[in-house]
């Protein structure tokens, strides 16, 4: 089973471009124009989505934290546990970049089974909804669940397309851009 972490993004943009770095007024006027222009799969976000991002990400940071882990950062940086092709859907020219499961720090790492907005949003009864995992966590979530992306290639099984790994310390990215 492939348990590396895979970063999409569009490639002229580069990799590791996060929203959340800006200040609200900045990341508006960026999601502002990823809507003009309309061809990608951010150009559907709502018109409060990063109000309610940057919610979700404090509350997974507060999990993560008192889970032990050691966010070194406000917000993450999104990545999949495992490939997921759909995502490239996402883009126009589409890129990615792979992080092996053993460069990935347990202190600065965190997964949900899905992404973070229906993970912590979609009230389903389901026992991984609004739940923060640790690396020590994931592979026995995995064993009997499955990934996510495997099962549920299409989508028409639920909002969980892949299992989604926040990395909470900047300097775990930069040396694979």
């Amino acid at each position: 089973m492939n348990l590396n972490a895979y970063h999409y993004f569009e490639k002229k943009r580069g990799p590791f471009c996060n929203l959340s770095s800006f200040s609200l007024s900045e990341a508006e006027a960026a999601l502002q124009q990823i809507r003009q222009e309309g061809r990608i799969f951010a150009s559907q976000r709502s018109a409060d989505y990063m109000t309610i991002r940057r919610e979700l990400e404090q509350t997974a940071y507060v999990k993560f934290a008192a889970k032990g882990g050691r966010p070194a950062q406000s917000y993450p940086h999104y990545m999949t546990l495992g490939s997921c092709p759909w995502l490239e859907s996402w883009y126009r020219e589409p890129e990615h970049i792979i992080i092996p499961w053993e460069k990935l720090p347990s202190d600065v790492v965190s997964f949900t089974y899905g992404d973070l907005f229906p993970t912590m949003r979609y009230a389903d009864g389901k026992p991984y909804r609004r739940q923060v995992y640790t690396k020590s966590e994931i592979g026995e979530l995995i064993q009997t669940y499955g990934l996510p992306q495997e099962w549920n290639q299409t989508g028409e099984q639920g909002p969980e397309r892949y299992i989604e790994v926040q990395v909470w310390d900047e300097r775990v990215v930069r040396p694979f851009c």
